[in-house]
């Protein structure tokens, strides 16, 4: 009798779970897939629970047929999956085991507008919402839609002037007077001065940052990396695109610098913005970075979610997926597209907790 996908799926987890000590060479892996830690977070996060999506990349990973799974971009900036797997059972039960591990985390949902455009996102944001309410948990959104987002690189694309500001409206009236907190723009105050028009990028960001204000829900615009613009240069950046509007500042968001070097960078900053709290992406930094921004290799999850402890820190979180590659480069897939070999590479990085 031909199987069941029920069956087929029983029977991967069962193979992923025999492979769950080798895995991590070197290591092993945590046998809970729900980690349960005391919270450090102040501000917005205090005694929160992160929202684990269950339609993540990583969750579909898990879920799917591992033969059956082919590259499905539909934009640079839109969330595909990819197979990778030679074939190889030991290959296809270690890049089971990594998604579910990785799929058990709160991880920030990305809102793209190729993905979700404008008429459609206010409904995808409140699903996510009332699910996240219905089990007592917190979501993170990432809101990357500016008009020339990445400057044409790996994740190019964004909405025009004229719709922007309209895309982001239709996500406030979804989320206010809900718990959630908002990452404002990955990458795009540090790279105001390098992309496009300086004046309008900064007005687009904080009028963006106003409307999350107004409606009282917490937002942290982006505030690049410790291997980026020096600190006095990006408060003045920050300054210039609203931060005084904003409950804080974000940094490392799909870097791999260091918590450590993060937070030594953000306490900087900090004081020269009138003791601005902000939060840190530690995703995919328990390796450090080896100077490489694009799928670089040897890195390894990092810090779990609200554990990292800091005098201005109101949290460090999973902003960026990990397990979705950074872009067409070091051999990986477009920007946004499960890569099966770099999540069991990052999955190693549970055995250090």
């Amino acid at each position: 009798m031909p199987r069941t996908p029920r069956d087929r799926r029983r029977t991967r987890t069962a193979v992923a779970l025999g492979v769950v000590a080798v895995l991590l060479a070197g290591g092993a892996l945590a046998v809970s897939l729900v980690s349960r830690v005391p919270s450090a977070a102040a501000g917005p996060f205090d005694g929160a629970q992160l929202y684990v999506d269950p339609s993540s990349l990583a969750a579909r990973a898990a879920a799917a047929d591992p033969a059956a799974t082919t590259e499905q971009p539909s934009s640079s900036a839109t969330a595909g999956t990819s197979g990778g797997s030679n074939g190889d059972p030991t290959d296809v039960a270690q890049q089971l085991a990594a998604a579910e591990r990785l799929a058990a985390e709160p991880t920030a949902i990305w809102l793209v507008p190729e993905r979700y455009p404008i008429g459609t996102v206010r409904d995808t944001v409140s699903e996510v919402v009332r699910s996240a309410e219905r089990s007592g948990s917190m979501p993170v959104f990432t809101v990357y839609g500016i008009p020339e987002r990445d400057c044409g690189n790996q994740s190019a694309g964004g909405l025009s002037s004229d719709e922007y500001q309209d895309w982001v409206a239709e996500i406030v009236a979804a989320v206010a007077d809900h718990r959630v907190a908002v990452i404002l723009e990955p990458d795009a105050v540090a790279l105001a001065p390098d992309c496009g028009d300086r004046t309008a990028r900064m007005r687009q960001l904080a009028a963006a940052t106003e409307q999350f204000a107004d409606a009282s829900v917490p937002v942290y615009l982006d505030g690049g990396h410790s291997d980026w613009r020096p600190p006095a240069e990006m408060a003045e950046l920050l300054r210039e695109a609203g931060v005084a509007d904003a409950t804080g500042f974000a940094t490392n968001v799909s870097n791999y610098n260091t918590t450590e070097d993060e937070i030594a960078y953000a306490e900087e900053l900090s004081g020269l913005l009138e003791g601005a709290h902000y939060v840190i992406d530690t995703s995919r930094n328990g390796s450090g970075s080896n100077g490489e921004w694009c799928n670089p290799s040897g890195r390894t999850v990092g810090q779990q979610p609200l554990t990292a402890r800091a005098e201005h820190l109101d949290a460090n979180l999973w902003v960026k997926a990990p397990g979705e590659s950074d872009g067409a480069c070091n051999g990986g897939p477009l920007a946004g597209v499960w890569w099966p070999e770099q999540a069991v590479q990052l999955a190693k990085g549970f055995s250090a907790w």
